[in-house]
């Protein structure tokens, strides 16, 4: 069996390494590229092909190896760059990482990557929409420093041209997923929640889709919302989250203020953490955790909201 690896160089290129063999070559990263991969490796049995995470630049590759039944996997750069330290590597260059990847695969296991094509223009979608959210916020933030009467009116103008691409995309989005039996069904248990808006349910839908599939420790582990212990000894260290998804943990954040105030579960459960005297962020931080372990548990078990279950 074959742990083969691909580092992308520069968008344009993929540098592969074969670790049993030692093969190291590059192909374009194109459709045609991927071709000559594919033909490469025919005849060879293949236990994973990897390819670090780059801001979604890897998708298009893992796509289409995955179409020729290959066993994909999506690697987190961190870790793959822990790994590399604690393997005493600490160069850096795109046919070493090829290297690296390979290694890693036959090291330590990685989750399979599979591709929903219900799912395809959703993900799409709702990556549009967190890259506008992004630039509004900070065309917002420059206009409270903006002074010259002119450049002022260009950010607003900014704003208000953002403001309007976001509501374009959330009715494309909402259309999307209305349009998939499976994703709508998904959709109206989210938001039966109250407090589970339609930004929160997308993003859930589109960039956790393990909800549903994994416990509950594990899904709050995915989204960065597990407790790491930091003791030594006699040292007892504070409790810290980190890692995870970023973007879902934002939106989930965001949700969980929300929550923590208005819906009666959650805000009866915050203010149980603020009465132990736990500072506010550690009892929002607890209010995400819950939240989206209740979801979990919703989608799993295929149930809308209940409070007497949560």
């Amino acid at each position: 069996m074959h742990c083969m690896s691909a580092s992308m160089w520069a968008k344009e290129r993929l540098d592969v390494a074969i670790r049993e063999t030692g093969e190291l070559f590059a192909v374009d990263n194109d459709e045609a590229g991927y071709a000559a991969l594919v033909e490469r490796l025919s005849g060879r049995a293949i236990a994973a092909v990897g390819l670090e995470a780059s801001g979604g630049y890897e998708r298009a590759v893992l796509k289409a190896l995955w179409q020729k039944g290959l066993p994909v996997r999506r690697i987190n750069p961190h870790r793959l760059r822990q790994f590399a330290r604690a393997a005493g590597v600490n160069a850096k260059n795109d046919r070493l990482d090829a290297r690296v990847i390979a290694r890693f695969l036959a090291t330590l296991p990685v989750h399979p990557v599979e591709f929903d094509p219900s799912l395809e223009l959703v993900i799409e979608l709702v990556t549009a929409r967190r890259q506008l959210q992004a630039e509004l916020s900070r065309v917002n933030n420059q206009l409270e420093h903006v002074r010259d009467a002119a450049l002022k009116r260009l950010a607003k103008r900014r704003a208000t041209r953002l403001s309007a691409d976001i509501l374009l995309l959330d009715k494309r989005i909402a259309q999307a997923i209305a349009a998939d039996h499976a994703l709508a069904r998904r959709d109206r248990l989210l938001r039966s929640t109250p407090s589970v808006g339609p930004v929160l349910s997308a993003t859930l839908i589109a960039q956790l889709p393990e909800l549903g599939r994994l416990s509950n420790r594990r899904i709050a582990a995915l989204v960065g919302l597990a407790p790491y212990d930091h003791d030594s000894g006699k040292l007892k260290g504070k409790r810290c989250i980190w890692g995870g998804r970023e973007p879902v943990r934002n939106v989930l954040y965001m949700a969980a203020l929300s929550a923590g105030v208005h819906n009666p579960v959650f805000a009866a459960f915050r203010q149980r953490l603020r009465a132990k005297g736990k500072v506010a962020k550690v009892a929002i931080v607890a209010v995400m955790r819950k939240l989206i372990t209740t979801l979990n548990a919703m989608i799993r078990d295929d149930k809308p909201w209940n409070p007497a279950c949560v």
